[in-house]
């Protein structure tokens, strides 16, 4: 059973001050989040925000014709919800569970009420903000120009920087769908990062291995995303 001060598994969470802190502390509500479950439909109005502890959270874009693709994830690093304080109160993105696990819930009175202190929160709102801006248009670059294989390992490089362990629950037919590909053209670059030693694919895991060895593979779109989060969000006790 996890506490409230595990809430600061969030990075945003955990750099607040205490002053921040003590006010949101006794607001956030724990929930699990399993494999698949959608969070919030495109066109939705956003109730809530939710803050990963140990699921990963994917941002889908979908197409009339129900194709889908990832334009981000969010993890332990970040927050899900960024239209809510950004004064649009509807996404046209679904967020849908990628990995299960843990979030803390924010209801949407107490967000904006936050925010419109302008104080560190905001500021540290906004520096994400522009870190998850960086995440979509680079994998939207990414999607376009790089191949099938460099964008699994990107995709398994930011997952795994957002996982307290290697391995992933995750089957082919869902990756397809994050990568907006065929899922033969992601088998075949599952199984060469497989004969390659790089990861393990049984039963709707994947481990990985090699993560030196996917990060030689990688384009650099991953180093571009990573770059800039690390840039933005570095300990913001500072903020």
């Amino acid at each position: 059973m996890q506490t409230q001060e595990d809430a600061r598994a969030n990075h945003l969470l955990a750099v607040l001050p205490e002053e921040e802190w003590a006010r949101l502390a006794p607001q956030l509500v724990l929930v699990d989040l399993p494999l698949g479950q959608v969070i919030y439909e495109s066109g939705d109005r956003l109730n809530h925000v939710y803050f990963p502890t140990t699921s990963i959270i994917s941002l889908l874009y979908v197409m009339e014709n129900g194709a889908s693709a990832e334009i981000a994830i969010v993890g332990n690093e970040g927050m899900v919800g960024i239209a809510l304080f950004m004064g649009g109160e509807t996404t046209p993105s679904r967020a849908i569970v990628q990995s299960a696990g843990t979030a803390y819930r924010l209801d949407s009175a107490t967000v904006k009420a936050e925010f419109n202190r302008a104080g560190p929160m905001q500021r540290l709102l906004l520096r994400y903000t522009q870190a998850l801006i960086t995440q979509m248009a680079q994998t939207a670059v990414c999607n376009r120009h790089h191949s099938i294989e460099q964008q699994l390992c990107r995709w398994l490089l930011l997952s795994m920087d957002r996982l307290p362990t290697n391995k992933l629950k995750m089957t082919q037919e869902l990756i397809a769908n994050m990568l907006g590909a065929r899922r033969s053209g992601v088998t075949e670059a599952a199984l060469k990062l497989q004969n390659a030693g790089l990861i393990r694919y049984h039963h709707g895991q994947i481990e990985v291995l090699d993560r030196p060895g996917l990060e030689r593979r990688v384009c650099e779109c991953y180093a571009v995303v990573k770059r800039e989060c690390d840039r933005l969000l570095p300990d913001l006790r500072a903020i």
